[in-house]
């Protein structure tokens, strides 16, 4: 890094760098002085990122690392950082590595004792967490859903399990039949979903997930954009035991076993009383299995 630049280490390092993920005032003064300052910028897509770089009045060369290339390219990275280059990695928007590539840079920079520093700043996962109004002391990421219908389905019967809060990536060519899923299977379970982070045309849902389609469709708008979809944890009997049910809901559930097939009867106590459709399934089958 240039020696008039009070960031630099004087060292090779590579310095992860987060980006605005819509709002460009949201990019910090650090980070700018820091992708100037570098000998290189390696970017998920150097056109997009020309952009943002043009913005800034930034003039560092730049070098595309994205899943189709990191092979060939990392090896010529380090090369350069063992030579004493000083290199920043960002990705399109926000903070690399979070459903971006650059791990496998990080995990070789680290492997060869090469310092990794990084400049934190806008997290699309964080600022919907943040206005969610939604549990936040334990929370998990878990990136994009499947994008197969029967795989979706079953990840996100997974995720209505937890016990923490659970936040999602999805994209505007699946909301509609991730929300439809959700509708189906948690009906009154609550629900975040932010539309176009920090953007001008920002927008939020928070209700239960059996509303969430029809919100969806009251505005085409609505399926636009970038959106982070985030679900309530699981409720507290559920999480802590297992296939056991309170007990108002078991009997419930053996009423309803006396009158109806196994699968009808988990259909209409898991969206009736907001319960995990597998945890109850799992229970049906104990109490068929019992004569209970």
């Amino acid at each position: 890094m240039k020696a008039h630049q009070p960031v630099s280490t004087h060292t090779p390092t590579l310095w992860v760098v987060a980006t605005p993920i819509g709002n460009l005032g949201d990019m910090s003064a650090r980070a700018r002085e820091v992708l100037a300052g570098v000998d290189r910028i390696a970017a998920e897509d150097t056109r997009h990122s020309a952009g943002l770089l043009a913005h800034l009045g930034v003039q560092t060369p730049l070098v595309s690392l994205h899943e189709h290339n990191e092979e060939e390219r990392i090896p010529q990275l380090l090369d350069a950082l063992r030579g004493g280059a000083e290199i920043a990695l960002i990705s399109d928007a926000g903070t690399p590595l979070v459903s971006d590539p650059g791990f496998r840079l990080v995990r070789a920079a680290r492997e060869a004792g090469i310092p990794v520093r990084a400049v934190p700043g806008p997290s699309a996962p964080l600022a919907a967490l943040a206005v969610a109004g939604l549990p936040s002391d334990r929370f998990c990421f878990e990136g994009f859903l499947p994008h197969a219908t029967g795989a979706r389905t079953r990840r996100l019967e997974a995720l209505l399990e937890r016990p923490e809060t659970t936040i999602l990536f999805e994209s505007s060519h699946r909301i509609r039949a991730a929300a439809a899923d959700l509708a189906g299977l948690a009906p009154g379970r609550l629900v975040f979903l932010g539309r176009e982070l920090t953007k001008q045309f920002e927008e939020h849902y928070r209700g239960p997930a059996g509303e969430l389609p029809s919100w969806l469709a009251a505005d085409g708008n609505r399926l636009r954009g970038e959106f982070v979809l985030i679900l309530a944890p699981a409720p507290a009997e559920a999480a802590e035991h297992g296939t056991a049910l309170a007990a108002e809901h078991e009997r419930l559930l053996a009423a309803l076993l006396a009158e109806l097939p196994l699968k009808r009867a988990v259909r209409l106590l898991a969206d009736a009383a907001d319960l995990p459709r597998n945890q109850v399934y799992a229970r049906a089958l104990e109490l068929k299995e019992s004569g209970g």
